[in-house]
Protein backbone atom coordinates (compact mmCIF):
# COMPACT_ATOMS: atom_id res chain seq x y z
CA UNK A 1 0.00 0.00 0.00
CA UNK A 2 0.83 4.12 -0.23
CA UNK A 3 0.43 6.58 1.66
CA UNK A 4 -0.79 8.51 -1.10
CA UNK A 5 -3.48 5.93 -2.82
CA UNK A 6 -4.68 4.36 0.07
CA UNK A 7 -7.75 6.95 0.46
CA UNK A 8 -10.13 7.78 -2.08
CA UNK A 9 -13.56 10.06 -2.46
CA UNK A 10 -15.93 6.99 -3.98
CA UNK A 11 -18.66 5.77 -1.98
CA UNK A 12 -20.97 2.62 -1.83
CA UNK A 13 -24.07 2.66 -4.40
CA UNK A 14 -23.95 6.78 -5.05
CA UNK A 15 -22.85 9.89 -6.33
CA UNK A 16 -22.10 12.56 -4.42
CA UNK A 17 -21.73 16.24 -5.37
CA UNK A 18 -18.95 17.79 -5.40
CA UNK A 19 -20.67 20.89 -4.97
CA UNK A 20 -21.51 21.48 -1.28
CA UNK A 21 -19.52 22.98 1.48
CA UNK A 22 -18.83 20.08 3.34
CA UNK A 23 -15.88 17.75 2.58
CA UNK A 24 -17.15 13.98 1.81
CA UNK A 25 -15.47 12.61 4.92
CA UNK A 26 -17.40 15.28 7.14
CA UNK A 27 -20.29 13.84 4.96
CA UNK A 28 -20.32 10.52 6.42
CA UNK A 29 -19.78 11.77 10.22
CA UNK A 30 -23.06 13.54 9.43
CA UNK A 31 -24.68 11.04 7.70
CA UNK A 32 -23.82 8.22 10.72
CA UNK A 33 -25.14 10.78 13.48
CA UNK A 34 -28.33 11.51 11.49
CA UNK A 35 -28.96 7.26 10.89
CA UNK A 36 -31.72 5.21 12.30
CA UNK A 37 -29.07 2.40 13.20
CA UNK A 38 -26.53 4.88 15.14
CA UNK A 39 -29.75 6.07 17.19
CA UNK A 40 -30.61 2.94 18.39
CA UNK A 41 -27.42 2.59 20.32
CA UNK A 42 -29.02 4.93 23.06
CA UNK A 43 -30.95 2.05 23.98
CA UNK A 44 -28.00 -0.59 23.77
CA UNK A 45 -26.06 -2.44 26.96
CA UNK A 46 -22.24 -0.83 26.30
CA UNK A 47 -21.56 -2.86 29.70
CA UNK A 48 -23.70 -2.03 32.41
CA UNK A 49 -27.21 -2.77 32.40
CA UNK A 50 -29.74 0.12 31.69
CA UNK A 51 -31.47 2.25 33.28
CA UNK A 52 -29.84 1.97 36.04
CA UNK A 53 -29.72 4.72 39.05
CA UNK A 54 -26.60 5.85 38.00
CA UNK A 55 -25.99 7.30 34.81
CA UNK A 56 -23.71 5.37 32.90
CA UNK A 57 -22.35 4.85 29.13
CA UNK A 58 -24.43 2.79 26.26
CA UNK A 59 -23.47 2.39 23.01
CA UNK A 60 -23.83 5.62 21.64
CA UNK A 61 -22.16 7.49 24.37
CA UNK A 62 -19.51 5.47 24.16
CA UNK A 63 -19.10 5.49 20.25
CA UNK A 64 -19.73 9.93 20.45
CA UNK A 65 -16.68 9.30 22.86
CA UNK A 66 -14.74 7.26 20.87
CA UNK A 67 -15.44 9.74 18.14
CA UNK A 68 -13.74 12.56 19.85
CA UNK A 69 -10.83 10.73 20.76
CA UNK A 70 -10.45 9.30 17.55
CA UNK A 71 -10.58 12.57 15.97
CA UNK A 72 -7.55 13.42 18.30
CA UNK A 73 -5.17 10.48 17.09
CA UNK A 74 -6.28 11.47 13.51
CA UNK A 75 -4.95 14.88 14.00
CA UNK A 76 -1.72 13.57 15.42
CA UNK A 77 -0.96 11.03 12.59
CA UNK A 78 -2.40 13.01 9.83
CA UNK A 79 0.05 15.26 10.43
CA UNK A 80 3.08 13.46 11.73
CA UNK A 81 2.00 11.46 7.56
CA UNK A 82 2.07 14.97 6.01
CA UNK A 83 5.15 16.40 7.47
CA UNK A 84 7.21 13.33 7.19
CA UNK A 85 6.53 10.78 4.39
CA UNK A 86 3.77 12.68 1.70
CA UNK A 87 6.20 14.13 -0.55
CA UNK A 88 5.93 18.02 -0.71
CA UNK A 89 4.76 18.05 -4.22
CA UNK A 90 1.55 15.90 -3.30
CA UNK A 91 -0.06 18.74 -2.14
CA UNK A 92 -3.65 16.38 -2.42
CA UNK A 93 -2.44 14.00 0.10
CA UNK A 94 -0.80 16.61 2.13
CA UNK A 95 -4.34 18.37 2.47
CA UNK A 96 -6.16 15.29 3.40
CA UNK A 97 -3.74 14.12 6.22
CA UNK A 98 -3.75 17.26 7.16
CA UNK A 99 -7.45 18.32 7.43
CA UNK A 100 -9.31 14.55 6.71
CA UNK A 101 -7.82 12.04 8.33
CA UNK A 102 -9.46 13.51 11.39
CA UNK A 103 -12.55 13.46 10.08
CA UNK A 104 -12.37 9.55 8.62
CA UNK A 105 -11.10 8.33 12.13
CA UNK A 106 -13.65 9.90 13.87
CA UNK A 107 -16.65 9.18 11.43
CA UNK A 108 -15.31 5.43 11.73
CA UNK A 109 -15.69 5.62 15.45
CA UNK A 110 -19.28 6.66 15.17
CA UNK A 111 -19.84 3.56 13.23
CA UNK A 112 -17.33 0.42 14.55
CA UNK A 113 -20.31 -0.61 16.83
CA UNK A 114 -23.72 -0.33 14.80
CA UNK A 115 -23.82 -4.12 13.93
CA UNK A 116 -24.06 -4.89 17.59
CA UNK A 117 -27.24 -6.65 19.03
CA UNK A 118 -28.76 -5.87 22.22
CA UNK A 119 -26.98 -6.67 25.52
CA UNK A 120 -23.41 -6.48 24.70
CA UNK A 121 -21.33 -9.44 23.45
CA UNK A 122 -24.16 -12.00 24.86
CA UNK A 123 -26.06 -10.54 22.13
CA UNK A 124 -23.44 -12.08 19.40
CA UNK A 125 -23.27 -15.01 21.36
CA UNK A 126 -26.87 -15.78 21.94
CA UNK A 127 -27.03 -15.84 18.11
CA UNK A 128 -24.56 -17.38 17.47
CA UNK A 129 -25.35 -20.65 19.89
CA UNK A 130 -28.92 -20.38 18.37
CA UNK A 131 -27.52 -22.00 15.32
CA UNK A 132 -24.87 -24.23 17.03
CA UNK A 133 -27.95 -25.88 19.26
CA UNK A 134 -30.65 -25.91 16.33
CA UNK A 135 -27.81 -27.25 13.57
CA UNK A 136 -30.30 -30.77 13.64
CA UNK A 137 -33.77 -29.32 14.03
CA UNK A 138 -36.22 -30.46 11.28
CA UNK A 139 -37.45 -28.30 9.25
CA UNK A 140 -39.53 -29.61 6.06
CA UNK A 141 -37.96 -32.82 6.93
CA UNK A 142 -34.29 -31.61 6.76
CA UNK A 143 -31.70 -30.16 8.99
CA UNK A 144 -31.28 -26.78 10.03
CA UNK A 145 -27.59 -27.16 8.69
CA UNK A 146 -28.47 -28.44 5.28
CA UNK A 147 -30.20 -25.16 4.09
CA UNK A 148 -26.70 -23.52 4.02
CA UNK A 149 -23.10 -24.02 2.13
CA UNK A 150 -20.32 -23.82 4.68
CA UNK A 151 -19.79 -20.15 4.07
CA UNK A 152 -22.50 -19.57 5.10
CA UNK A 153 -23.02 -21.83 7.95
CA UNK A 154 -19.84 -20.49 9.54
CA UNK A 155 -21.18 -16.97 9.45
CA UNK A 156 -23.98 -17.96 11.08
CA UNK A 157 -22.68 -19.87 13.95
CA UNK A 158 -19.62 -17.43 14.60
CA UNK A 159 -22.43 -14.00 14.06
CA UNK A 160 -19.91 -11.07 14.59
CA UNK A 161 -20.72 -7.38 14.82
CA UNK A 162 -18.09 -6.66 13.41
CA UNK A 163 -19.03 -8.37 10.02
CA UNK A 164 -22.73 -7.07 10.74
CA UNK A 165 -21.20 -3.49 11.20
CA UNK A 166 -20.37 -3.31 7.35
CA UNK A 167 -23.64 -5.45 6.22
CA UNK A 168 -25.68 -2.41 8.19
CA UNK A 169 -23.80 0.47 6.70
CA UNK A 170 -23.71 -0.77 3.23
CA UNK A 171 -27.01 -3.39 2.53
CA UNK A 172 -29.46 -1.60 -0.23
CA UNK A 173 -33.31 -2.36 1.34
CA UNK A 174 -36.04 -2.19 -0.97
CA UNK A 175 -37.47 1.28 -0.82
CA UNK A 176 -34.04 3.28 0.52
CA UNK A 177 -31.18 3.92 -1.09
CA UNK A 178 -28.41 2.14 -2.66
CA UNK A 179 -25.58 1.25 -1.03
CA UNK A 180 -26.43 2.13 2.66
CA UNK A 181 -25.60 5.08 3.81
CA UNK A 182 -23.80 5.93 1.05
CA UNK A 183 -20.14 6.12 2.98
CA UNK A 184 -16.77 6.56 1.46
CA UNK A 185 -14.50 2.83 1.09
CA UNK A 186 -12.03 5.01 3.09
CA UNK A 187 -14.35 5.26 6.05
CA UNK A 188 -15.43 1.56 5.45
CA UNK A 189 -12.12 0.27 5.59
CA UNK A 190 -11.49 2.19 8.75
CA UNK A 191 -13.92 -0.11 10.78
CA UNK A 192 -12.33 -3.44 9.42
CA UNK A 193 -10.42 -4.81 11.63
CA UNK A 194 -10.48 -8.57 10.90
CA UNK A 195 -10.28 -8.05 6.72
CA UNK A 196 -11.38 -12.22 6.39
CA UNK A 197 -14.12 -14.31 5.74
CA UNK A 198 -15.36 -16.26 8.74
CA UNK A 199 -13.86 -19.77 7.65
CA UNK A 200 -10.25 -17.73 7.32
CA UNK A 201 -10.55 -16.67 11.47
CA UNK A 202 -7.28 -17.66 13.40
CA UNK A 203 -7.10 -16.52 17.08
CA UNK A 204 -3.14 -16.70 16.38
CA UNK A 205 -3.49 -13.43 14.16
CA UNK A 206 -4.49 -10.17 15.14
CA UNK A 207 -6.03 -9.37 11.84
CA UNK A 208 -8.17 -12.95 11.75
CA UNK A 209 -9.03 -13.28 15.35
CA UNK A 210 -12.80 -12.64 14.20
CA UNK A 211 -13.95 -11.83 10.59
CA UNK A 212 -14.98 -8.75 8.90
CA UNK A 213 -17.50 -9.58 6.28
CA UNK A 214 -20.69 -11.77 6.05
CA UNK A 215 -20.84 -13.69 2.33
CA UNK A 216 -23.72 -11.71 1.81
CA UNK A 217 -21.45 -8.82 1.53
CA UNK A 218 -18.53 -10.66 -0.25
CA UNK A 219 -18.85 -8.06 -3.20
CA UNK A 220 -19.01 -4.81 -1.12
CA UNK A 221 -15.70 -5.94 0.58
CA UNK A 222 -13.91 -6.81 -2.43
CA UNK A 223 -15.34 -3.25 -3.77
CA UNK A 224 -13.51 -1.19 -0.74
CA UNK A 225 -10.15 -3.33 -0.86
CA UNK A 226 -9.48 -2.97 -4.77
CA UNK A 227 -10.22 0.76 -4.55
CA UNK A 228 -7.82 1.63 -1.65
CA UNK A 229 -5.35 -1.03 -2.95
CA UNK A 230 -5.36 -3.35 0.34
CA UNK A 231 -2.65 -6.37 0.81
CA UNK A 232 -4.20 -9.78 0.22
CA UNK A 233 -2.89 -12.53 1.74
CA UNK A 234 -2.82 -15.48 -0.42
CA UNK A 235 -4.46 -18.85 1.21
CA UNK A 236 -5.90 -20.91 -1.11
CA UNK A 237 -9.39 -19.77 -1.62
CA UNK A 238 -10.05 -18.32 1.78
CA UNK A 239 -10.37 -14.64 1.44
CA UNK A 240 -7.72 -12.30 4.04
CA UNK A 241 -6.27 -9.22 3.50
CA UNK A 242 -4.02 -7.24 5.95
CA UNK A 243 -5.72 -4.37 7.77
CA UNK A 244 -5.94 -0.60 6.36
CA UNK A 245 -3.69 1.62 8.22
CA UNK A 246 -6.08 3.86 9.50
CA UNK A 247 -7.97 0.47 11.17
CA UNK A 248 -5.36 1.19 14.52
CA UNK A 249 -6.01 4.40 14.91
CA UNK A 250 -9.86 3.57 15.36
CA UNK A 251 -9.17 0.42 17.20
CA UNK A 252 -6.48 2.25 19.63
CA UNK A 253 -9.70 5.22 20.41
CA UNK A 254 -11.85 2.29 21.26
CA UNK A 255 -9.27 0.60 23.20
CA UNK A 256 -8.46 3.89 25.35
CA UNK A 257 -12.30 4.89 25.73
CA UNK A 258 -13.51 1.11 27.22
CA UNK A 259 -10.16 0.93 29.23
CA UNK A 260 -10.93 4.14 31.41
CA UNK A 261 -14.67 4.62 31.40
CA UNK A 262 -15.88 1.03 32.31
CA UNK A 263 -13.50 1.98 35.63
CA UNK A 264 -15.44 5.35 35.69
CA UNK A 265 -18.71 3.87 35.72
CA UNK A 266 -17.65 1.27 37.94
CA UNK A 267 -16.95 4.11 40.20
CA UNK A 268 -20.35 5.33 39.78
CA UNK A 269 -22.03 2.31 40.36
CA UNK A 270 -20.09 1.98 43.95
CA UNK A 271 -18.49 -1.20 42.20
CA UNK A 272 -15.36 0.14 42.44
CA UNK A 273 -13.88 3.02 45.70
CA UNK A 274 -12.48 6.10 44.67
CA UNK A 275 -9.59 5.48 45.65
CA UNK A 276 -9.02 2.20 44.28
CA UNK A 277 -9.98 3.19 40.69
CA UNK A 278 -7.91 6.99 41.36
CA UNK A 279 -4.62 4.84 42.07
CA UNK A 280 -5.23 2.70 38.82
CA UNK A 281 -5.16 5.66 36.80
CA UNK A 282 -2.23 7.75 38.47
CA UNK A 283 -0.48 4.26 37.97
CA UNK A 284 -1.02 4.63 34.25
CA UNK A 285 -0.06 8.48 34.31
CA UNK A 286 3.37 7.97 36.50
CA UNK A 287 4.75 5.68 33.88
CA UNK A 288 4.20 7.78 30.83
CA UNK A 289 4.43 11.19 32.26
CA UNK A 290 7.85 12.61 31.76
CA UNK A 291 7.98 15.61 33.67
CA UNK A 292 7.53 15.90 37.59
CA UNK A 293 5.86 19.42 37.01
CA UNK A 294 3.19 17.79 35.70
CA UNK A 295 2.46 15.36 37.36
CA UNK A 296 2.70 17.10 40.48
CA UNK A 297 -0.03 19.69 39.19
CA UNK A 298 -2.43 16.85 38.35
CA UNK A 299 -2.33 15.64 41.90
CA UNK A 300 -2.40 18.99 42.96
CA UNK A 301 -5.74 19.20 41.33
CA UNK A 302 -7.46 16.00 41.90
CA UNK A 303 -7.14 16.79 45.68
CA UNK A 304 -8.57 19.94 45.47
CA UNK A 305 -12.20 17.70 43.89
CA UNK A 306 -13.83 16.89 46.70
CA UNK A 307 -16.35 15.53 44.50
CA UNK A 308 -15.83 12.32 44.16
CA UNK A 309 -17.85 11.73 40.95
CA UNK A 310 -15.96 15.01 39.16
CA UNK A 311 -12.58 13.59 40.77
CA UNK A 312 -12.57 11.02 38.83
CA UNK A 313 -13.73 12.21 35.80
CA UNK A 314 -10.54 14.68 35.73
CA UNK A 315 -8.19 11.68 36.27
CA UNK A 316 -10.10 10.03 33.59
CA UNK A 317 -9.57 12.76 31.35
CA UNK A 318 -5.92 13.08 32.07
CA UNK A 319 -5.47 9.65 31.77
CA UNK A 320 -7.14 9.48 27.70
CA UNK A 321 -4.66 12.38 26.94
CA UNK A 322 -1.70 10.76 27.55
CA UNK A 323 -2.82 7.69 26.24
CA UNK A 324 -4.10 9.09 23.17
CA UNK A 325 -0.41 11.04 23.11
CA UNK A 326 1.47 7.38 23.28
CA UNK A 327 -0.51 5.78 21.13
CA UNK A 328 0.41 8.20 18.19
CA UNK A 329 3.57 7.98 18.93
CA UNK A 330 3.85 4.34 18.48
CA UNK A 331 1.79 4.76 15.50
CA UNK A 332 4.39 6.81 14.22
CA UNK A 333 7.50 4.86 15.48
CA UNK A 334 5.98 1.95 12.91
CA UNK A 335 4.64 3.49 10.70
CA UNK A 336 6.81 2.02 8.05
CA UNK A 337 5.67 -1.55 9.02
CA UNK A 338 1.86 -0.76 8.96
CA UNK A 339 1.50 0.91 5.97
CA UNK A 340 3.40 -2.15 4.34
CA UNK A 341 0.65 -5.14 6.27
CA UNK A 342 3.83 -5.85 8.33
CA UNK A 343 2.57 -4.53 11.94
CA UNK A 344 0.88 -7.89 13.93
CA UNK A 345 -0.17 -5.77 16.77
CA UNK A 346 -1.97 -2.73 17.89
CA UNK A 347 -1.40 0.38 19.36
CA UNK A 348 -2.51 -0.91 22.85
CA UNK A 349 -0.72 -3.66 22.91
CA UNK A 350 2.45 -2.10 22.27
CA UNK A 351 1.95 0.23 24.63
CA UNK A 352 0.49 -2.11 27.40
CA UNK A 353 4.33 -3.32 27.04
CA UNK A 354 5.53 -0.35 28.01
CA UNK A 355 3.01 0.37 30.51
CA UNK A 356 2.45 -2.32 33.21
CA UNK A 357 -0.43 -0.41 34.85
CA UNK A 358 -2.47 -0.93 32.01
CA UNK A 359 -2.54 -4.68 32.28
CA UNK A 360 -3.38 -4.07 36.32
CA UNK A 361 -6.30 -1.89 34.92
CA UNK A 362 -7.31 -4.83 32.52
CA UNK A 363 -7.60 -7.52 35.08
CA UNK A 364 -9.55 -5.64 37.69
CA UNK A 365 -11.61 -4.89 35.24
CA UNK A 366 -12.43 -8.66 34.52
CA UNK A 367 -12.18 -9.39 38.06
CA UNK A 368 -14.07 -6.30 39.30
CA UNK A 369 -16.76 -4.97 36.36
CA UNK A 370 -17.09 -8.02 33.37
CA UNK A 371 -18.08 -10.57 36.03
CA UNK A 372 -19.94 -8.15 38.22
CA UNK A 373 -23.72 -9.99 39.06
CA UNK A 374 -25.57 -6.90 37.10
CA UNK A 375 -23.04 -7.44 33.88
CA UNK A 376 -23.60 -11.33 33.90
CA UNK A 377 -27.34 -10.81 34.40
CA UNK A 378 -27.66 -9.14 31.27
CA UNK A 379 -26.18 -11.14 29.64
CA UNK A 380 -28.19 -14.23 30.62
CA UNK A 381 -31.47 -12.65 29.92
CA UNK A 382 -30.42 -11.02 26.84
CA UNK A 383 -29.23 -14.38 25.75
CA UNK A 384 -32.56 -16.34 26.93
CA UNK A 385 -34.39 -13.21 24.66
CA UNK A 386 -32.28 -13.38 22.26
CA UNK A 387 -32.55 -16.92 21.68
CA UNK A 388 -35.91 -17.17 21.90
CA UNK A 389 -37.38 -14.50 19.19
CA UNK A 390 -34.75 -15.82 16.97
CA UNK A 391 -36.39 -19.51 17.19
CA UNK A 392 -39.91 -17.79 16.20
CA UNK A 393 -38.38 -16.43 13.40
CA UNK A 394 -35.94 -18.67 11.78
CA UNK A 395 -38.01 -21.73 11.37
CA UNK A 396 -41.14 -19.33 10.05
CA UNK A 397 -38.89 -17.96 7.14
CA UNK A 398 -37.16 -21.24 6.34
CA UNK A 399 -40.09 -23.45 5.53
CA UNK A 400 -42.31 -24.24 2.84
CA UNK A 401 -45.52 -24.99 4.72
CA UNK A 402 -45.91 -22.73 8.08
CA UNK A 403 -47.90 -23.01 10.58
CA UNK A 404 -50.40 -20.14 11.83
CA UNK A 405 -48.23 -18.99 14.34
CA UNK A 406 -45.41 -18.86 12.14
CA UNK A 407 -47.54 -16.66 9.39
CA UNK A 408 -48.76 -14.62 11.99
CA UNK A 409 -45.02 -14.26 13.15
CA UNK A 410 -43.41 -13.72 9.75
CA UNK A 411 -46.12 -10.86 9.85
CA UNK A 412 -44.18 -9.19 12.73
CA UNK A 413 -41.04 -8.73 10.51
CA UNK A 414 -40.40 -4.82 9.09
CA UNK A 415 -41.36 -4.00 5.76
CA UNK A 416 -37.82 -3.25 4.71
CA UNK A 417 -37.09 -6.63 5.66
CA UNK A 418 -39.81 -8.75 4.45
CA UNK A 419 -40.06 -7.20 0.76
CA UNK A 420 -36.49 -8.37 0.53
CA UNK A 421 -37.11 -12.06 1.84
CA UNK A 422 -39.32 -12.38 -1.76
CA UNK A 423 -37.81 -14.74 -3.97
CA UNK A 424 -34.88 -15.06 -1.63
CA UNK A 425 -32.56 -17.98 -0.96
CA UNK A 426 -32.31 -19.32 2.51
CA UNK A 427 -29.12 -17.61 3.20
CA UNK A 428 -30.44 -14.35 2.24
CA UNK A 429 -33.90 -14.58 4.49
CA UNK A 430 -31.89 -15.95 7.25
CA UNK A 431 -29.70 -12.83 7.11
CA UNK A 432 -32.53 -10.51 6.69
CA UNK A 433 -34.45 -12.10 9.77
CA UNK A 434 -30.99 -11.40 11.67
CA UNK A 435 -30.96 -7.55 10.50
CA UNK A 436 -34.12 -7.03 12.56
CA UNK A 437 -33.20 -9.11 15.43
CA UNK A 438 -29.75 -8.03 15.85
CA UNK A 439 -31.28 -3.94 14.83
CA UNK A 440 -33.34 -4.69 17.81
CA UNK A 441 -32.48 -2.09 21.35
CA UNK A 442 -32.37 -4.02 24.66
CA UNK A 443 -35.92 -2.84 25.54
CA UNK A 444 -37.80 -3.76 22.45
CA UNK A 445 -36.08 -7.18 22.52
CA UNK A 446 -37.25 -7.44 25.78
CA UNK A 447 -41.09 -5.86 25.21
CA UNK A 448 -41.30 -7.92 22.38
CA UNK A 449 -40.34 -11.13 24.21
CA UNK A 450 -43.05 -9.99 26.96
CA UNK A 451 -45.57 -9.61 24.24
CA UNK A 452 -44.92 -13.33 22.17
CA UNK A 453 -44.80 -15.13 25.40
CA UNK A 454 -47.69 -13.35 27.03
CA UNK A 455 -45.98 -11.99 29.94
CA UNK A 456 -47.32 -8.64 28.68
CA UNK A 457 -50.03 -8.22 26.85
CA UNK A 458 -50.79 -5.77 24.26
CA UNK A 459 -53.49 -2.86 24.77
CA UNK A 460 -54.69 -0.48 22.25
Amino acid sequence: MDWSTCYSEGTIGRNRSSLVPRSHFQIDYDRLIFSSPFRRLQSKTQVFPLPGTAFVHNRLTHSLEVASVGRSLGTLAGHFIADHIISSNDNQSRHFYNNELSNVISAACLAHDVGNPAFGHSGESAISQYFIDHQDSSIDDEPLISFFNEKEWTDLTHFEGNANALRVLTKSYPGKGEGGLGLTKTTLASILKYPCESLATNKNYIHRKKFGFFQSEKEVFLDITGELGMLIENHMDLLIYKRHPFVYLVEAADDICYNMIDLEDAHRLGILQRDRVAEAMFNVIKEICLLSENLHSIERNYKSLTDDNAAISYLRSKTINFLVEACADIFKGHVASIIQGKFESTLMIELENEIKALKTIKELSIEKIYRHPSVVEVEMAGYHVISFILNLFIPAVLTQNPSPQQKAALRLIPLQYSLGMQDADFYSKTMFILDHVAGMTDDFATETYRKITGIEIARH
